[in-house]
C-alpha cells in the first residue's frame, strides 16, 4: 500500500516554499515547475495551486523573506550606537556576510533573470536598494551623489560575485572583505 498524498489542506506554504527553495538553488528558475516540486512533496500540481498561483508568485515569497533579512541587517546598522564611519563600514561588511553566508540566496536575490520574474524580483531588488541608498546617504558625512551609492553597490556585488563559489562563507573571505570594506569607507570620506 503506498503512502497517503497530503491533500491541499494539509499541504502548508511553509512546506512547499521550504522544497521550492532547495529546487531554485539547485536548478535554474526554468527547470523547476510546480509540478517538480509537487513531485518531490508527493501531492498534486494542483495542491501547490491552492496556495500559490504560479511559479512566479512562489519565487517572489521565497526570494521577498532573503531582502527583508538583508533589509534588516540595514536597519540594524544604521540604528547602532556606533559612530558614523564605523556604521558606514558595518554596513559593507554586512552586505558582503550576507553575500557569502548565503551565496545560493543571493543569486537567486540578484542574479537570476527571467522575464516571468523580473517584475516581481525586481520590485524587491529595488526596495532594498532604496534601504541601501537611504543608509548611506544618512551615515555619510558629506551628501553622495547617486553615482557614488551606485558604484558601492555595484563594488559590494561584484565583491560577493567574485568569491561566490571560491569561498564556504565569509569567515573563509574575512580579511579580504575587511579590506574591501575599508577601501569603500575611505573612498566615502
Amino acid at each position: 500500500m503506498s503512502p497517503r498524498k497530503p491533500s491541499a489542506h494539509e499541504l502548508t506554504q511553509e512546506m512547499i516554499v521550504e522544497v521550492a527553495h532547495k529546487q531554485f538553488t539547485e536548478k535554474d528558475f526554468q527547470q523547476v515547475s510546480m509540478r517538480s516540486i509537487a513531485k518531490e512533496l508527493g501531492c498534486s500540481h494542483g495542491a501547490i495551486y491552492y496556495h500559490f498561483k504560479n511559479k512566479a508568485e512562489l519565487f517572489y515569497v521565497i526570494i521577498g523573506a532573503y531582502f527583508t533579512q538583508l533589509n534588516k541587517i540595514l536597519d540594524d546598522t544604521v540604528n547602532g550606537t556606533e559612530d558614523y564611519e564605523t556604521k558606514l563600514y558595518n554596513v559593507f561588511i554586512g552586505f558582503m556576510k550576507f553575500g557569502l553566508n548565503h551565496q545560493s540566496q543571493y543569486e537567486l536575490m540578484f542574479m537570476v533573470r527571467d522575464v516571468e520574474i523580473d517584475g516581481l524580483s525586481q520590485e524587491a531588488a529595488n526596495l532594498s536598494y532604496e534601504k541601501f541608498a537611504q543608509s548611506l546617504q544618512a551615515l555619510a558625512t558629506n551628501k553622495l551623489l547617486v553615482s557614488d551609492i551606485h558604484s558601492v553597490f555595484i563594488a559590494l556585488h561584484g565583491f560577493v560575485s567574485h568569491y561566490r563559489h571560491y569561498v564556504k562563507d565569509y569567515e573563509e573571505a574575512r580579511e579580504a572583505v575587511n579590506v574591501h570594506a575599508k577601501f569603500l569607507v575611505k573612498a566615502l570620506t
